[in-house]
């Protein structure tokens, strides 16, 4: 695939509006396809906007404002894909609509047209055999804004050959994005090792040991983190976030580890999403105040330090079960959810002896499956070896 290559993107959502605007940056011919004729024309009007807006910080010129604009195809009419070499699906996270589309796609386009899924958390397996020729269906996973943020997730299923691999890998690299190759599992990277900043830091709140912004406090100012794991999920919405928890837990068998909160729970209940509904964790109404953290020292070293080890343990959990190379797993981590560090790189730099201890005591204190330490940990402190 080359800048000939005609691009398709079948939704036209922020996410699939982000794509086609890195795609037509890219100088391919785009083929934008929504059923939806509102949904295209808010698509169209934002990346109008987006572009206006590159154009006054003086990032790009008019004359390549109206060349991107120019390049993208708005269409209503899936049939409109029949000449893309490649078609990544943005839609709705359902894998029974996921598979209609996929068997639909197929009738469309060329037998070496390359059929992508934008899909944060379902088996590229599940949607890939709904087709005939399964091997030419793969996972190609943005982080929003895909715009902005550098990191895409390649996802090979079962299925998928390595031509495809290679071929959407490569077509990706070529978009100045940074790609790590993962297997076909729940979260793939990103989202399986991200749980526990989310669900130890709820796990925190819920026993009583802190409140929000204390929690926000000790992994922004004493963890380097750029945001607090409230914060976040307030950005990201609880009703997403905790979609996203539920079904990788349900995938994983319901594996302790990723348990649900039912604090995160009761905000989606609620309609707390966060930002977007005005009140979340913390309340953005206009007039409102927002709660002073407790700065206690040692009460915000005993937070990250707990939540660091759980995250430590996830990272080596997916090296140990060949879900990536350490490499991908810490460039996925400080590009897709800009982690201050890999996390692998932050074991060895505290020491893996340290994170094997604070999972022991956890693991003792508790009793809940949820802190049993990776297999892997256990070997290398054994072997007194380190990731790098």
């Amino acid at each position: 695939m080359n800048k000939e290559t005609i691009v398709g993107v079948l939704g036209a959502g922020s996410m699939g509006s982000g794509i086609a605007q890195i795609t037509a940056t890219q100088e391919h011919q785009v083929v934008l396809v929504d059923l939806n004729d509102d949904a295209l024309a808010k698509a169209e009007a934002s990346l109008k906007k987006i572009l206006a807006r590159l154009v006054e910080k003086e990032r790009i010129d008019e004359v390549t404002s109206n060349k991107v604009i120019g390049r993208i195809n708005f269409s209503n009419n899936i049939n409109d894909f029949s000449d893309c070499g490649i078609v990544i699906e943005a839609i709705i996270e359902n894998l029974d609509i996921k598979q209609q589309v996929f068997s639909q796609l197929e009738e469309i386009v060329s037998d070496d047209c390359i059929l992508a899924s934008n899909t944060s958390s379902l088996s590229i397996a599940s949607i890939a055999a709904a087709c005939n020729k399964a091997d030419r269906v793969i996972g190609i996973h943005f982080f929003n804004p895909a715009p902005l943020m550098p990191l895409v997730e390649i996802i090979p299923a079962v299925q998928t050959s390595e031509n495809t691999t290679t071929s959407a890998r490569q077509l990706i690299d070529g978009w100045k994005k940074v790609t790590v190759l993962t297997k076909d599992t729940p979260g793939f990277i990103v989202n399986r090792v991200a749980r526990p900043f989310y669900g130890e830091a709820l796990k925190i709140y819920e026993e009583g040991i802190a409140d929000f912004a204390t929690i926000d406090w000790a992994m922004t100012e004493l963890a380097g983190f750029k945001m607090g794991p409230f914060t976040l999920m307030d950005y990201i919405g609880n009703d997403i976030n905790y979609t996203v928890t539920e079904t990788v837990f349900a995938a994983f068998y319901y594996d302790p580890r990723y348990k649900p909160s039912l604090t995160q729970k009761r905000h989606s209940e609620a309609g707390w999403y966060g930002r977007k509904s005005g009140r979340g964790y913390y309340d953005y109404s206009e007039n409102a105040v927002k709660p002073e953290p407790n700065k206690d020292k040692e009460l915000g070293k005993q937070i990250y330090k707990r939540i660091l080890a759980m995250l430590i343990n996830e990272a080596a959990d997916a090296l140990f079960l060949n879900i990536a190379s350490k490499e991908d797993i810490d460039l996925a981590m400080t590009n897709g959810v800009n982690y201050p560090k890999g996390l692998l790189t932050w074991a060895d730099e505290v020491g893996l002896d340290n994170v094997l201890s604070k999972l022991e005591e956890m693991f003792q204190e508790y009793g809940e499956d949820r802190y049993r330490p990776s297999v892997l940990i256990r070997r290398m402190v054994r072997e007194n070896k380190t990731f790098y």
